[in-house]
Order: C-alpha cells, then structure tokens, then sequence
C-alpha cells in the first residue's frame, strides 16, 4: 500500500493517476499504517483564487519509504490556471517516481485516456508536425515514438471525416449482449446464451421497440445515419434467422442512404456458421469482426473462450469464401501466462490470415471482471502488456500493410499502456474513431448500450445509460426509451 498525504485535493486524481502509472494494483490510502511508501503533496498558495489576486505558488513532493529512502521535488506553478499548472506538477512528479523505481513509462506523465486529442487540436490550429511532436515529449516526457503515432492518427481521422458535417449526422449502437460463454476478462454486458435462449425473443422485442422509438424520433428525421454497429457480447451469438430480423428491422426502420459502414461483431468464432455470415452477407453487413484474442489454446482455455485456434483458422476463411473483403481481428496484449514470444506466435498466425484490419488490446484488469474477482487465483499468471508487445504488434501490422488510425488507453490498464486499431487504407472503422473521439451523437439501443449526446458548440457531452441486466431491459424498456424522450426534446 502507498500513504498519500495531502494538505489539499485540487489535482487529487493526477496525483493518483500517476502513482498507478508506476504501482501497479497497489492501493493508495490515507493512513500509514502498512503502507511501504509514502508521499506527501504539500501545497503553498500565493494566489486567492477566489479574488485572482496573487503570482501562484508552489507545491513540495516528499516520497519516503520504509529503507531509508527520502527525496523531495520542487515545482513553481501558477495556480490561477489549472488547466496548465496541471502539466508541471505531473512531470514532476513522473521525474520522481521514476528516479524511484528506475522505470521510464512510454507515455511519460500523461494520463489521460484521449492522447492523441492533442495532436488533433494541434493540427486543427495549423501547428507543424514538429511543434506537436515537441509538446508530446517535451511537456509529457512521452517517448518519440508515441508522439510520433499520436500525429498518424489524427491526420488519419482528419483524412477520414474531413466530409463530415457531425452535427448532421449520428451514428447507432444496437447492443446484443450474449456470447456463447464469458471470457475471464470480459467486463462487458455479457450473458450465456444457452442459459437466456428462452428469453432471447423477448429480448429482441423490446431492442425492436427501443429502436422504433429511435428511429421514429423527430429529433433525427432530418439527420444522416452514418454508421450502424451491433456489438455486445457476441451478436453472432443469435441464430441467423434473429439476426436476419434484426438487421431487417433497421433497415426498413431507418434510413440507410447514408449509411457509411455496417458493421456486426462475429467476435467468438465458435458462434460463426456459415448460414450466419452468408445471411449477414446478403443483408449489406460489410464489416465483420473475427477476434481470436490469442493463437495459444493453452491460454484461451484458461480465459474461457471456449473455443481452439482451428476454430479461429476455419471461421476466417470460411469469411472470406462468404465474400466478406472486410474483417477484423482482435487481439490482447499481457492475457494470463503470455509474453512477449506468445505475442509474436499470434501475431505470425494472424499475418498468414491477412486481415483487412487488427486491433490490439493492452489487457484491462476491470473490477466486473472475473480476472479481478478471482486475482489471488490468477495474480502469478498476469505479467500485463508491455511496449515491447506493443511495437511487435506495430511492426506487424505495417508489414500487413496496415497503419494506425485510432488510439486510446483505460485507466485499468497497468502500466497505462495503450488500445491501437491498424487497418489497411479504407478498411478503417469509422464508429470505432467516433466512440472515442465524441465528435457526434451515437444512439445506442439494448442492455447495458450507452447513448452519447455530443453539444459541440457547448462543448459539452450527455450520456444516456440503459440498464444492463438482460431481464431489467425486457421488464423497463418503456423506462429505457423515456429516458432517451428527454434528451430528444
């Protein structure tokens, strides 16, 4: 455990943010007893921020720990903008625990889940490539190489959407959350669908009469669909007669003459057959995801996919014969028992199959999950992703020829490392950029979907949660859908 003393709490979760970056699963407290380390903020205020009167001030770091070792860190800041004093008080506090440790974090002091929302910024204002680069490594110590894929992808997306008109346009989420078993990290809204095939139609149901809602909403008649994904769990998961009626009902629900990509998850190839995927086929479905998360059965038996690597093998090139020239696969760095030469033999798999694109995953250790639920069963087994993981996966992907085009990172995941999606040039998924970025509205249907709301001239984002047991969502899908009148108005 760490003893986190401070005098005030005005960057209480960068602090935090930063000590996870180093501790990984170690707790952060406010008493000392137990703890093997200590760190103290002390905060001295020039400035009344009430009055504005006042130059700013400083802030003292202290770490101390139980050998002996005491170090303190002096950072002037001016506490009238907090935005910027934000920044020094970060590096400052990376410079220190990393003297500590004896560790260089790729991302340097940067905690946010957006990185590369700089590099757009940046860009939209016409700053040069070099100036963005320097801010990254510079003022966050981020490695050059992060910098550097930080601008791929913001000019990437500038590429993608520079003919979007984002407050004419929405996209929709459609929610189907069962799988064929639930994966050991999985934190997701995920029921088996052996054990929910009695309530499967009722489910559908109140999806059809949630999406009626939306779809006959006077808010977005006189807006574009954009993209249109069904997610979950496994929606291949459905027989295919289900998901013939589903994606008909969109179709004849809304209107689809704008309709940039379809996309449907297919994620556990032991839910893929053939009626399915010639049914999505013939039903307009152009992009479908085929995720082996890894080539080891080993440890996808021991995650609980449930599943084998032929099994991964048949369902993609069963894909391909169907007609589908848009697959995606899914892989996660750091899974129980895997390093880096794991990595590598999944990665080899996956370039013989040539996806059109790969996204790549830094295992998130999420508190839903049965990972974290049963860690003292697991905890030996978890090394977590690493950089070096990260740039195999890099180099493999641009040997496929493929290049970056969305980026993001999760607080659960150690060492802060980084979620990558590569894709060959126009194989990219527009809904997988526009989830992260927020740059438009995206109306998300079925359990546990979460519809976002974006007021750009506001800059100001809503969101709308549905709830996320399977049986609450057929019983209060009314509920569900008044929830959604109100941001409507």
């Amino acid at each position: 455990m760490i003893y986190l003393k401070q005098n005030a709490v005005i960057y209480n979760n960068d602090i935090r943010a930063m000590l996870q970056a180093f501790f990984d699963n170690e707790k952060i407290v406010d008493r000392q007893e137990g703890t093997r380390l200590s760190l103290t903020v002390a905060y001295t205020m020039d400035t009344d921020v009430e009055t504005q009167v006042g130059s700013g001030g400083y802030v003292v770091y202290t770490l101390e720990d139980g050998d002996g070792y005491h170090k303190s860190s002096t950072v002037t800041v001016d506490f009238l903008n907090k935005q910027l004093a934000r920044n020094p008080l970060k590096a400052a506090l990376y410079r220190l625990l990393s003297e500590y440790t004896g560790k260089e974090l790729p991302w340097g002091s940067m905690t946010g889940v957006r990185p590369t929302k700089i590099a757009t910024g940046m860009l939209e204002q016409g700053e040069t490539e070099e100036q963005i680069h320097k801010v990254y490594t510079d003022v966050y110590l981020a490695q050059g190489q992060k910098a550097d894929i930080c601008i791929e992808v913001a000019k990437r997306e500038q590429e993608i959407f520079k003919d979007f008109t984002y407050e004419e346009e929405y996209c929709l989420y459609v929610g189907i959350p069962f799988c064929p078993t639930r994966c050991l990290y999985c934190s997701f809204t995920s029921y088996p669908i052996a054990a929910y095939q009695d309530r499967t139609e009722d489910y559908l149901q109140a999806l059809y009469r949630e999406l009626e809602f939306v779809a006959g909403s006077e808010a977005y008649r006189n807006k574009k669909l954009s993209a249109v994904y069904i997610g979950g769990g496994t929606p291949s998961a459905l027989t295919a007669g289900q998901l013939a009626a589903l994606i008909t009902r969109i179709k004849k629900s809304f209107d689809m003459r704008y309709v940039k990509e379809f996309c449907v998850e297919c994620g556990r190839p032991d839910s893929i057959t053939e009626d399915k995927l010639q049914t999505l086929r013939s039903l307009g479905v152009e992009r479908i995801s085929i995720n082996p998360q890894t080539m080891s059965d080993e440890t996808l038996k021991l995650i609980g996919r449930a599943h084998t690597v032929a099994q991964t093998v048949e369902a993609f090139a069963l894909a391909r014969e169907v007609g589908f020239t848009n697959i995606n696969m899914d892989m996660i760095l750091g899974l129980p028992g895997e390093d880096i030469k794991n990595v590598q033999h999944t990665l080899l798999e996956i370039s013989r199959l040539m996806p059109d694109s790969l996204t790549v995953h830094s295992l998130a250790i999420k508190r839903a999950a049965n990972l974290n639920i049963e860690m003292e069963r697991y905890h030996s087994l978890i090394k977590g992703s690493t950089n070096e993981m990260l740039m195999a996966a890099d180099e493999c992907a641009r040997q496929l020829g493929m290049n970056p085009y969305y980026l993001y990172r999760q607080k659960n995941i150690p060492g802060k490392l980084e979620n990558i999606g590569y894709a060959v040039p126009g194989k990219e998924c527009i809904y997988n950029i526009l989830i992260m970025e927020e740059k438009m509205d995206i109306l998300a249907v079925g359990a546990g979907a979460s519809s976002k709301f974006v007021f750009r001239s506001e800059n100001r984002i809503e969101r709308v949660e549905n709830v996320k047991n399977v049986d609450d969502y057929i019983r209060r899908v009314d509920e569900m859908i008044e929830r959604k009148r109100r941001m409507f108005v």
